[in-house]
């Protein structure tokens, strides 16, 4: 297949699944498939490819919306064990090659390092001498350093802590090779900056124009919260680089302030069982909700809509999507500030942020909310408007044009 001069090559490390039906990918990744061809005229797409049971949220590809005669899906192998890795690298590396040598605009997601294809990628346009551009969203070496620490197994923590340090070296290496770096939220701008020849903040969201809260749902939110119990939220992976124990603590101490309250923590993950378990313990079952994963997205939006507080720990260095989705649904975010969440409210204050590993203050600050209504009231307007630029075509929009003019 033959491609044009409005042609992008890129890297994504969501894993494709193969089944009867053809190609599976996740639903938001498919998504974003939709969107960069809502701006270029054909899109390459490199993912891994996983073998097995496909995660609930992954859909046929077939039937997902996508222009398949305009965005060609190219499968590489999953290769994250170095064994693995190595096994794949030539083919591989001459395979991406082939694809720089089709494509016009070439942009490419890293983090990680054994089975990184988009740092292969990155390392092999620069040898072409093609301009390129890198995405994160997280700082994946920081990510792994917390692992190092807190992973539940000796042979993860001692896994995470060999990997961490060539980790960071390679995606140094990666973004000063760059033309430029294209960095998810602010905290992740702040870590990756100093090492790109230029960076720029993006977003990268996948809520439509139509999934922002309505006035009127709004307005009755802002009727509902003077009285009644205190309703919070948390949509994310149980795990620890989310601060589970700290959530868990602050709702411990919620209790003990006498606070009526109701808490949901929407998602899966290998701390789950254990939150199950100390919420029994503490005899919190009845203010304390934990469902697990939800595919349903209209539930998701609906629980993010009746939510007074976004209530969140987060530990290592990323820009979660969440707080996105928690602002456009008037859902004020309470929880440990960084560059990234200070950065979503800076324009109406739609929050109250704490310094990170301060439970304290996080207890202080939302005890201060539950009892003063009228100010929560306040910061859910303010979370509207802070929610109010972001959607999937502007941001896909925006990354398009950055895209253009610096390669």
């Amino acid at each position: 297949m033959t491609t044009s001069g409005n042609s992008l090559l890129l890297y994504a490390p969501v894993p494709l699944f193969s089944s009867k039906d053809g190609y599976l990918l996740e639903d938001q990744a498919c998504n974003g498939l939709r969107r960069w061809a809502d701006n270029f005229e054909h899109v390459i797409v490199m993912h891994p490819l996983e073998h097995g049971a496909a995660p609930p949220s992954w859909i046929p590809v077939q039937s997902s919306g996508i222009d398949l005669n305009r965005v060609e899906m190219v499968a590489l192998p999953t290769a994250y064990r170095p064994d693995q890795f190595l096994f794949h690298y030539w083919s591989v590396r001459q395979q991406i090659a082939q694809l720089i040598d089709r494509a016009h605009y070439l942009s490419f997601a890293i983090g990680g390092l054994f089975g990184d294809w988009g740092a292969v990628a990155s390392i092999e346009a620069h040898r072409k001498g093609r301009r390129f551009a890198v995405w994160t969203d997280r700082v994946e070496s920081e990510v792994t350093r917390h692992e190092a620490q807190t992973a539940p197994t000796l042979k993860r923590r001692l896994r995470a802590s060999l990997f961490q340090k060539p980790m960071a070296a390679l995606e140094r290496a990666v973004i000063r090779r760059a033309t430029v770096g294209l960095f998810h939220g602010a905290e992740t701008y702040a870590a990756y900056a100093p090492y790109a020849k230029a960076s720029e903040i993006v977003h990268d969201i996948h809520l439509r124009e139509e999934d922002r809260i309505p006035a009127e749902i709004l307005q009755s939110k802002l009727d509902g919260v003077l009285t009644g119990p205190l309703k919070i939220t948390y949509l994310g992976r149980a795990d620890p680089m989310k601060g589970t124990d700290d959530w868990l603590q602050l709702m411990e101490g919620l209790h003990a302030a006498g606070i009526d309250f109701r808490a949901t923590w929407l998602g899966d993950g290998e701390c789950l069982e254990d939150m199950k378990a100390r919420v029994e313990r503490l005899g919190l079952g009845k203010q304390i909700s934990l469902p697990g994963f939800v595919r349903d997205r209209a539930a998701i939006l609906k629980a993010l809509r009746e939510a007074q507080l976004f209530v969140f720990c987060h530990k290592t260095p990323e820009s979660p999507r969440n707080l996105i989705e928690a602002l456009v649904s008037g859902t004020p975010l309470v929880g440990y500030g960084s560059p990234f969440s200070e950065d979503l409210i800076s324009m109406n204050g739609g929050g109250l942020l704490s310094p990170k590993d301060d439970v304290k203050a996080l207890l202080a600050s939302v005890v201060g909310l539950a009892g003063d209504r009228q100010r929560l009231a306040d910061l859910i307007r303010r979370a509207a408007l802070d929610g109010a630029a972001f959607n999937d075509v502007a941001v896909f929009r925006h990354r398009s044009e950055l895209i253009r003019a610096y390669l």
